[in-house]
């Protein structure tokens, strides 16, 4: 099994997808005129605004959504791992891949809104919506459907749910199988409420574990603060092949970087396009400039959060490539990710006896646990949309129960192979939703540009898509004429 997933891997996530997937951010940034720093002053603005209703969640509530998928076990086991195997200067590269991939979640993100639909008294929406109506062609709409269950519904949950089981027991001595049900009963309270239950917890829990996590952060850089400018200096250098250690690792510090800079901030795997089409706005530009802000919070603090405590305190190995390449750097034996983690906290507070292992798995276990309940809503949505009518809610249902038990086979399989069945889930997803954006950059661009013309001319902007060409809207057009007879 092993082996058959390392070779699944190996063709999905070959050269072209991780150059494919930065020349395509670049396309987006270029084609959008930088829209992630033009508007990002509206994107704050739009974050924090915002209303909901009874069929949508408010902006703020569909941020926290898709930030329980975006800030997860990626931020703190999948930077330790870019590190491990890519070296210092896979941050850098991370760094790269955020800063384009805000541009490519905003055209994910507002073409969710711009294609969405009202089903079953909620708000549905994301890649395989976008691509079936914008391209004419269901059975591509079908492709991402298919993928997006099987990597949320049973190949992703399990790296989170694997990360919290194994740093709780390395902080607290508690067996896998025993946190593994913990997760499990609270999972299925949580989801079997729905949308409006995921969303309250989300923004409850959300906002809360990130802010901590990098305050944390905060104090152990202000601790090393003269370290500051050598630790970037070394990203740097080992980004470009320059560093004396790191110089070979090149090609595996740009590959490391691009696959975990998305597996974190999700920006082209079309996650956060699914809570974006959830939210209540009278424009897609506005939610798909929230969403763009997104992955500079995931990435650019959170990621860079854990990656400066681990490079700080030296608590890190680095291996050729993968984790049967040759050891270049060994600074710390026999630590797991999650361990390079929990030891640079250690490490920054050694008066306080294990509180770097605690707080990390506490914090692993609300980033995990949230990301979880985004995956669960992803498979849901993809479920609705391929099981329409009479079998959907039955369909539902199955999804809850595959979700469940996906969760918690993974707090009970290894670290490594858990890994690499969410890296053929991630995989599946960007492919099919890369291509589906090429198709329909267009829609996305005539929605920025109205959402900018009439932001000039003093308006709140509202959204009609007949007046910008834009077919299979049908959404808009009723929610105009709701509008206007109110």
């Amino acid at each position: 099994m092993e082996s058959f997933v390392k070779v699944l891997n190996d063709i999905l996530w070959g050269p072209w997808l991780v150059y494919g997937i930065l020349i395509v951010g670049v396309l987006f940034t270029v084609m959008t005129r930088f829209v992630q720093v033009r508007l990002v002053k509206d994107s704050i603005v739009l974050m924090i605004k915002g209303e909901k209703s009874e069929e949508g969640v408010s902006s703020f509530e569909a941020l926290s959504m898709a930030l329980a998928g975006r800030v997860g076990t990626g931020n703190i086991v999948g930077t330790a791992s870019a590190i491990a195997f890519g070296g210092p200067g896979a941050i850098f590269w991370m760094w790269v891949t955020a800063f384009i991939g805000a541009s490519t979640a905003f055209v994910e993100s507002t073409l969710a809104q711009i294609y969405k639909e009202k089903r079953g008294g909620v708000y549905r929406g994301g890649p395989a919506y976008y691509i079936e109506k914008g391209t004419g062609k269901k059975w591509f709409g079908m492709m991402f459907a298919v993928a997006a269950l099987l990597a949320t519904g049973i190949l992703m949950p399990g790296v989170q749910s694997n990360a919290i089981s194994s740093a709780v027991e390395n902080a607290f001595g508690i067996e896998t199988r025993v946190t593994g049900v913990a997760i499990v009963l609270l999972l299925a309270f949580i989801i079997i409420g729905g949308v409006k239950r995921i969303a309250s917890a989300a923004t409850l829990l959300v906002p809360f574990m990130a802010i901590a996590y990098i305050l944390l952060a905060v104090v152990v850089i202000f601790m090393n603060i003269s370290d500051v400018p050598a630790v970037f200096s070394m990203i740097i250098r080992s980004a470009f092949g320059a560093d004396a250690v790191f110089g070979g690792l090149i090609g595996s510090a740009i590959a490391w970087g691009v696959k975990r800079a998305i597996y974190s901030n999700e920006a082209g795997q079309g996650n956060g396009a699914h809570p974006a089409a959830a939210a209540e706005v009278s424009h897609p530009a506005k939610q798909g400039l929230v969403q763009s802000f997104s992955v500079y919070i995931d990435t650019l603090f959170v990621c860079s959060a854990t990656a400066l405590m681990i490079l700080f305190m030296g608590t890190y190995n680095v291996q050729e490539g993968s984790s049967t390449g040759a050891l270049i750097e060994e600074n710390v034996p026999n630590m797991t990710y999650s361990d390079f983690t929990q030891g640079a906290v250690n490490a920054a507070f050694p008066s306080l006896n294990n509180f770097g292992s605690a707080f990390v798995a506490i914090a692993l276990f609300f980033f995990a646990f949230t990301t979880i309940m985004s995956y669960y809503y992803i498979a849901e949505t993809n479920a609705s949309y391929l099981f329409r009518g009479s079998n959907e809610k039955l369909a539902i249902w199955v999804v809850k129960i595959i979700v469940i038990a996906a969760t918690y086979y993974g707090t009970v399989r290894t670290s490594d192979l858990a890994w690499a069945f969410g890296d053929v889930g991630l995989g599946l997803m960007v492919w099919v939703n890369i291509l589906g954006m090429l198709f329909l950059i267009k829609p996305a661009m005539l929605a920025l540009k109205d959402y900018e013309h009439q932001k000039k001319e003093g308006k709140d902007p509202v959204f009609d898509p007949r007046k910008l060409g834009i077919k299979d809207a049908d959404f808009w057009i009723d929610y105009n004429e709701k509008r206007k007879n109110k």
